[in-house]
């Protein structure tokens, strides 16, 4: 089964947007060093690389894609061992992370608290963060069989 979805996190965009405005007075209100501008437009760059997370599913390989791909994985259809839909707690927040109670996972999320995990056949666990976790669910549980 082929499955692509695109997840905007818009709370990114709001703190995008805050952050621009914040630097862009500060750049018209004071003498910019060079390396003051330089962290701004980095800082600004790596917000933009996370304000998106898309999930890719072809014949072999689930993908998944921050932004324009400033970070990027892909697990192999075959080693994946089981998928459930779940709710990450409030307090994991989002982007990449590692939660290690009860079992270390990693999670990958730009908005919300809905995901998907995943367990490899090796035991390792990632949790995946969508809007539409039950057409994700459906289509690695398709996917594997």
């Amino acid at each position: 089964m082929k499955y692509n979805h695109t997840q905007v996190g818009y709370l990114m965009i709001y703190v995008l947007i805050a952050i621009s405005v914040l630097f862009a007075f500060i750049f018209n209100q004071v003498w910019v060093e060079y390396y003051t501008l330089t962290t701004m437009i980095l800082v600004v760059l790596i917000l933009i690389g996370f304000v998106t997370l898309n999930v890719t599913i072809d014949d072999e390989v689930l993908k998944i894609k921050f932004g324009y791909g400033i970070y990027s994985t892909s697990f192999l259809l075959n080693e994946i061992d089981s998928v459930k839909q779940v709710k990450n707690p409030w307090y994991i927040w989002w982007w990449i992370r590692i939660w290690f109670w009860p079992k270390k996972t990693i999670i990958y999320n730009v908005s919300g608290f809905d995901a998907v995990e995943i367990v490899l056949k090796n035991g390792k666990i990632y949790r995946i963060g969508t809007d539409e976790s039950q057409k994700l669910y459906e289509a690695i549980e398709i996917a594997i069989k």
